[in-house]
């Protein structure tokens, strides 16, 4: 295909958009549909290329494949390469780890799939990961797998008018689907191909269906298609749903410029612009990174700046010097394909990247000082935790920690995750073991259901958990004490510091639009209902809320330590507790006095009469901002000892 200076300089169009959203998403709120306009370019430069060879008879799937994968693995293997031997240096275990896990993922092209399971793209945690950009790669490489193979199908059954037909008919039904998946799950129609092919297929129906224009004619639908690309870039944002019905318009605006067909525009053949386009995919590898950099050692805002000059530079290198390598493309046999080169270096980063996962980060004197290892080790989380808190249908697998008679049942949401195996531990201490009944997320009420962002698709996962709780309480462990440990601030108010309160989004038995004092009194009025419906069976204890602080923990002393060899100590003052825990504090009140449930309170054990401390003398009391780490749950044990001596003499 003759090379075009518009669809490059639509990539430029496409690139500036996403570097300008992640550097700085109020300069274009919208700057992520740029990812959506990339869609349409290489589904119409994909289906021209197979088109061409199932018309010529000379189509090749393997050298299809070869071809992509010159053209995408040595610039991100050279990416992930750098990451690695960057992180060694200068991030924690934990952290290290995930870039362990998700270079695999990227090297394997399935890190739309790991991000999927792991968060949304707009959350707050997706500034620690690295590579996250690289889901468009993977989603992108899973459509080149799989498209071809079915095209060549389709050759075999029908003629070259009918795959078009069908390829326009599956492009409409693509965008239906998408619009009805995006509101049910979103999380899953942002990362995953069956909610974006379509957009790769409509720029394949460009090829397939080219318009015939005049000069006039161009111009109008050129300027109509970028009209709405940057109508979507200014007025769509995060908040909005994505893709949904609102991705046509970036996608059907990159549809119209590759319909104009405009070599000479003024937008898109500037040399400015072709030189972008040219360089765009290695900035889009390498500009993310560097956003992530800027977060995760909290960087003046001049670095944003900066970093985008630095997008650019490393873009220009990177295609000067890894994309530009001439990989061969055609071999004589189909054995011979194993002399890909490429091939070779996605194996090696992906080995690479799981070694790191598999050593956790690699924990080891050859990266830390004896004091940092101290801290990086409270980052270990409970192994069992994945697997005792897998809750479906409100079945818990009831996981049981010690040995012995049952002293307690332990629930509650990831803080009675995180404290569960040091409280399995203490129980030991009294010749029995605790049940786990936790569930992340999970505040103890029944009925508690939760929507997604846009109010839909509810999931009674958790309130059936603890209405089963209840019930098995009552008839299998009556007399078993029962301890409840929440983070209920995160339900009533959402976010520790200054964060603006996102919209709720857990109910019971009405929907509540905004956070208010109504809904507080809701939650907190079935929660010590909750609480009361298993003090009629089982004595109930009640832990106060663990302080949250205003960083995380091992997270802020490793760099410290590590850039600076200070440590710093993270504090809140007791009066800041107070403030933030009131209305949880006194719905516990409530329920003592109501029905007769028990405090259990951590304060004089992580508080002295001014502070509430991340640390005690170097060693972190939690391993993020409001978890207690395995050495910070140890710090309160001594708190359950009145609950296991009560029960000392109870047996399954």
């Amino acid at each position: 295909m003759q090379f075009r200076k518009d669809i490059n300089g639509l990539r430029a169009v496409a690139v500036i958009a996403v570097v300008l959203f992640h550097f700085n998403a109020s300069w274009m709120p919208g700057g992520f549909a740029g990812v959506d306009v990339f869609f349409v370019i290489s589904g119409f430069l994909m289906t021209g290329i197979i088109f061409r060879g199932l018309d010529k008879r000379n189509f090749s799937i393997l050298n299809f494949y070869v071809a992509r994968a010159n053209r995408i693995i040595p610039a991100l293997g050279v990416l992930c390469f750098v990451l690695l031997l960057f992180g060694w240096f200068y991030l924690s275990p934990l952290d290290y780890r995930s870039l362990g896990k998700h270079v695999a993922g990227s090297m394997g092209f399935l890190s739309n799939i790991l991000y999927w399971k792991e968060l949304g793209y707009f959350d707050a945690a997706a500034h620690e990961k690295w590579l996250l950009h690289t889901w468009s790669l993977s989603a992108e490489w899973q459509f080149y797998v799989i498209y071809p193979l079915v095209l060549v199908a389709m050759r075999k059954i029908m003629s070259l008018k009918s795959m078009k037909i069908t390829v326009l008919f599956g492009t409409v039904l693509g965008f239906i689907y998408c619009v009805i998946i995006t509101y049910k799950w979103p999380n899953l129609s942002y990362y995953l191909l069956p909610t974006r092919a379509w957009e790769m297929m409509l720029g394949g129906i460009a090829y397939l269906y080219p318009m015939t224009l005049n000069e006039k004619g161009k111009k109008v639908v050129e300027w109509v298609g970028l009209s709405l690309i940057f109508t979507s870039y200014f007025l769509i944002s995060k908040e909005s749903p994505w893709p949904g019905y609102l991705a046509i318009f970036p996608v059907l605006g990159s549809f119209l410029i590759i319909q104009a067909q405009r070599d000479d525009s003024f937008i898109t053949s500037n040399i400015v612009f072709q030189k972008i386009g040219v360089w765009s995919y290695s900035i889009y590898l390498w500009h993310w990174p560097l956003v992530v950099a800027i977060y995760y050692f909290s960087l003046d805002e001049v670095y944003v700046y900066a970093g985008i000059l630095l997008s650019i530079l490393l873009g220009y290198l990177s295609n000067r010097y890894v994309e530009k390598i001439k990989f061969k493309n055609i071999f004589d046999s189909t054995i011979s394909y194993l002399k890909c080169k490429p091939l070779y270096i996605a194996i090696i980063m992906g080995l690479l990247g799981i070694v790191v996962f598999k050593k956790y980060g690699v924990i080891s004197p050859l990266r830390f000082n004896t004091e940092i290892i101290t801290v990086v080790d409270q980052q270990i989380k409970n192994p069992r935790e994945s697997s005792c808190g897998r809750v479906r249908n409100g079945i818990s697998p009831s996981c049981i920690y010690g040995k012995g008679p049952l002293k307690a049942i332990v629930i509650g949401d990831s803080h009675a995750q995180a404290q569960i195996a040091g409280i399995g531990k203490r129980a030991m201490k009294f010749g029995g073991s605790v049940l786990d009944w936790g569930l992340s997320g999970c505040n103890t009420i029944k009925g508690l259901y939760s929507v997604n962002q846009f109010g839909k698709n509810p999931d009674y996962n958790c309130g059936k958990l603890v209405s089963n709780a209840i019930d098995i309480s009552a008839k299998k462990y009556s007399g078993i004490p029962v301890i409840i440990i929440n983070k209920s601030s995160h339900n009533l108010y959402s976010n520790n510091g200054n964060v603006q309160p996102t919209a709720p989004n857990r109910f019971v038995d009405r929907i509540f639009s905004e956070r208010n004092s109504e809904y507080s009194d809701n939650l907190s009025g079935h929660m010590i209902n909750t609480i009361c419906e298993f003090t009629q069976s089982n004595p109930v204890y009640l832990v106060r809320p663990i302080p949250e602080m205003s960083k995380d923990i091992v997270k802020t002393m490793f760099k410290s330590l590590h850039l600076s060899g200070k440590n710093t100590n993270i504090k809140i003052t007791l009066i800041e507790y107070a403030k933030r825990q009131e209305l949880v504090i006194k719905m516990q009140d409530e329920a003592v006095k109501r029905c007769g449930a028990k405090i259990l309170n951590p304060i004089p054990y992580l508080c002295d009469s001014t502070f509430c401390y991340g640390d005690i003398s170097g060693v972190p009391l939690y391993f993020d901002g409001d978890h207690l780490s395995s050495y910070g749950t140890d710090v309160i044990l001594p708190m359950y000892d009145k609950v296991f001596k009560l029960n000392s003499d109870t047996s399954l």
